[in-house]
């Protein structure tokens, strides 16, 4: 089928498309719309973000409801108030020659009385969050319990972002002989889950394979230390001159700190988060559809919906948790038949996860270096010569002729051109040509830990933790605790190693003091959490013994731990007797142990003047040399 009119659709929808310019159905619209139209059916559709699947569902529902019935025969569920908006838009305009059609959308941040009066003025079609939805019938404010078709748009991503008992509570106040049509973009067990409990013998559509990427779009990556994050990322913008893209962060903590950034630095930037007002959030999306922003920040959950024409680039300023989020990314530019660029900004931390997300999208990324600071210079000066190169003549302007050949009547033309292209030539030259290199090298992968270098010249920050195993925790519990108190990526705590009543974990040093002020006064079930930077880079943690505080700088080297067997260097071995040593170091272990003590506290003071200060405090407070400097947390 090549064109719409194959498609089955009637004269008032037809007209419809021909206004709005379409030409030929895309794949998942050819598949899924004279399937719907033939008989009622539940459908499962897969398709990628940006390929249609509005129209897909739109056009069916709108020719088989009855538009003069003021019933409610149509309800659709989208997981954001951006995206339900944006698909009420597109059905009114697919729907225009539909005398009396009423397409109502019904979403948080709106006033809710507004919303129960449009639906009383007979809303044949509702567009939904499932939020307010489930807030409104249980005022009574809607009746959908005569609904034909319901419709689960984006149902991957409202189930990733906690829907799934609303779901279930809103569909069981819907009949059971209705026809369900489910859309999404990838196909985890969630959603397979919704298909299976709510839909009768679906028919299944799948456009490319299911979770795969769009072919419109090429992915990249770009390794730096995570310190140079966000110089990377203007770099990446100043790289692209006529760049128009979309910038991912983890938290609308970071969406707000890189906008608000962009924008001191002069970029034109804006943030869209979940802690924008309903008309902040239509303001921001105004001005950028209207390209007045240029660069849009924005969170994974806030992003959802964005249907904004020629994006050229989506940026990964931090990469998602779950791989299946960065398709749904993505998946804001390449869009109706365009071509785009994903670009990752990624840590060595983080290189394993490219590995997973090719494995899911199908696709593999290319590795590429951040641009120097000369060729940004190259290719911002070859923007202004080619934009000059190619701006219509204001003839306005014939009349000021006379004044500015008398100015420059003794410039050359090669000077000319010179002193002109130097006024933009300047500003990036001054800024980069002092500029470091952002590339790092990558290392082998390992399993645990990300593939990081953890010599001294690494560009990360050890911590003692006052919580170990005895509180629950082994080092995958650890990992999970700091990152969902700390708001950070999994990836972003490394070098994780518990022990029986403390631990110690590694991060970049770019977050040393965010961690350190989070964990101040902080309490975990009742106690106070103490965190200290550690002195000791934690290459020899594991082995190393708690016992043995006055047995020499051995087991300061090792870095502390609780396990008593003896697999220490066998340099450090001061006894060749089993028995012996057993004994006295279980002996010095229990000694050693916990807050330590008189007769220990009695022996560091005997010795304080031939030790150092952190040699001291690991004495007494029992946990080796590991343990960070308090003073230092102090200051």
């Amino acid at each position: 089928m090549s064109t719409f009119q194959d498609l089955g659709l009637n004269e008032d929808l037809l007209r419809a498309i021909t206004d709005l310019g379409f030409e030929k159905p895309s794949e998942v619209q050819a598949k899924a719309i004279p399937l719907l139209l033939e008989e009622d059916k539940d459908l499962v559709a897969l398709a990628q973000t940006g390929t249609g699947k509005t129209a897909a569902f739109g056009f069916p529902m709108l020719q088989k409801i009855d538009v003069d019935s003021r019933t409610t025969q149509g309800l659709i569920l989208s997981p954001t108030r951006e995206l339900c908006l944006q698909i009420t838009n597109e059905l009114k305009l697919y729907g225009k020659y539909c005398k009396g059609l009423n397409v109502t959308a019904i979403y948080g941040g709106a006033s809710i009385s507004d919303q129960a009066r449009s639906v009383k003025r007979g809303a044949q079609i509702i567009v939904a969050t499932p939020g307010r939805m489930k807030d409104m019938i249980s005022r009574n404010m809607v009746d959908i319990s005569k609904i034909q078709y319901s419709v689960l748009d984006e149902a991957d991503e409202m189930l990733n972002m906690g829907f799934k008992e609303d779901i279930t509570d809103i569909l069981s106040h819907t009949p059971d002989d209705k026809s369900t049509w489910l859309f999404s973009a990838t196909m985890p067990r969630e959603v397979a889950s919704i298909a299976k409990n709510f839909m009768y013998d679906p028919i299944e559509i799948t456009v490319g394979n299911k979770n795969e990427s769009t072919n419109q779009v090429s992915h990249e990556y770009y390794l730096v230390n995570a310190r140079d994050r966000y110089q990377a990322l203007k770099r990446l913008s100043d790289a692209n001159p006529e760049i128009f893209s979309v910038v991912f962060c983890r938290t609308k903590r970071d969406t707000q700190k890189v906008a608000e950034n962009l924008i001191e630095d002069g970029y034109n930037a804006g943030a869209l988060h979940g802690d924008l007002s309903q008309n902040q959030r239509d303001l921001v999306m105004k001005s950028f559809r209207n390209r007045q922003i240029q660069t849009l920040v924005a969170t994974d959950v806030a992003a959802r919906g964005i249907d904004v024409d020629n994006i050229t680039h989506v940026i990964h300023y931090q990469l998602p948790d779950e791989p299946e989020i960065y398709t749904h990314r993505s998946g804001r530019t390449g869009r109706a038949g365009k071509t785009g660029i994903s670009m990752a900004i990624v840590s060595k931390s983080e290189v394993r996860k490219i590995k997973s997300i090719e494995r899911i999208i199908k696709k593999q990324f290319e590795k590429k270096e951040i641009p120097s600071g000369s060729d940004i210079v190259e290719v911002q000066l070859m923007a202004l010569a080619n934009k000059i190169h190619t701006t219509e003549i204001n003839h306005e302007i014939d009349k000021h002729l006379e004044s500015i050949n008398e100015l420059f009547a003794d410039t050359e033309k090669d000077e000319l051109i010179k002193k002109f292209f130097s006024v933009e030539f300047n500003r990036f030259f001054n800024y980069y040509q002092k500029s470091k290199d952002l590339g790092v090298v990558q290392s082998r992968d390992s399993d645990r830990d990300g593939g990081r270098d953890y010599g001294r010249s690494s560009n990360d920050t050890r911590y003692f933790i006052n919580i170990g195993s005895k509180d629950g925790f082994d080092w995958m519990k650890m990992k999970d605790f700091l990152k969902e108190q700390l708001e950070l990526g999994r990836d972003d705590v490394f070098k994780v190693d518990v022990k029986d009543s403390f631990s110690f974990f590694n991060t970049e040093n770019e977050l040393k003091e965010k961690i350190l002020a989070f964990f101040t006064d902080f309490k975990h079930n009742g106690r106070f959490v103490n965190v200290e930077v550690s002195e000791n880079r934690g290459g020899g943690s594991r082995g190393g013994r708690s016992g043995g505080r006055g047995r020499g700088g051995n087991d300061r080297r090792s870095g502390g731990g609780s396990r008593r067997r003896d697999d220490k260097p066998r340099g450090d071995r001061r006894s060749s007797d089993r028995g012996d040593r057993r004994s006295n170091d279980s002996r010095g272990d229990r000694r050693s142990s916990g807050s330590g003590n008189r007769s220990d506290r009695r022996r560091s003071d005997d010795n304080r003047s031939d030790r150092r200060s952190s040699d001291r405090r690991s004495e007494s407070n029992g946990s080796g040399s590991d343990r960070p400097r308090r003073s230092r947390r102090r200051d």
